[in-house]
């Protein structure tokens, strides 16, 4: 993961990028007719039609991460013990970004280690 956070998240930080961006380029090219006359039309249209195809993207990335959503296991954060959303063997929670796993063989310890440590604590005593 690039950032650090959950995978929803991530999902909806590129829908938000690609937003933002395709609103920059409309802007910016409308703002083409204002500084160059006439000539500024065409650079007008170059940036709102690719203003446009990266709205239309930020839509198809949001409604992606929507159903990802939908579909996600949730469980509570081990750490800040918040109701957190997972995407495939390892995620990180939304709030926290601790690193989260399903998955034993990925896990530093496993229940078994643990209740071996466990038991092996008590009877030390």
């Amino acid at each position: 993961m690039f950032f650090k956070s959950s995978k929803i998240n991530e999902f909806r930080l590129w829908g938000l990028l690609l937003t933002m961006i395709g609103m920059g380029l409309m802007v910016l090219g409308t703002a083409g007719i204002v500084f160059w006359g006439q000539s500024g039309k065409i650079i007008a249209g170059i940036g709102l039609v690719i203003g446009l195809i990266a709205m239309l993207a930020s839509l198809a990335v949001y409604f992606w991460a929507g159903m990802l959503s939908t579909s996600a296991v949730q469980l509570e954060c081990p750490e800040c013990h918040k109701l957190t959303k997972m995407l495939g063997k390892t995620d990180r929670c939304m709030f926290c970004k601790t690193i989260l796993t399903l998955d034993p063989e990925q896990a530093t310890i496993t229940a078994d280690e643990l209740k071996q440590q466990t038991t092996a604590a008590t009877t030390n005593r």
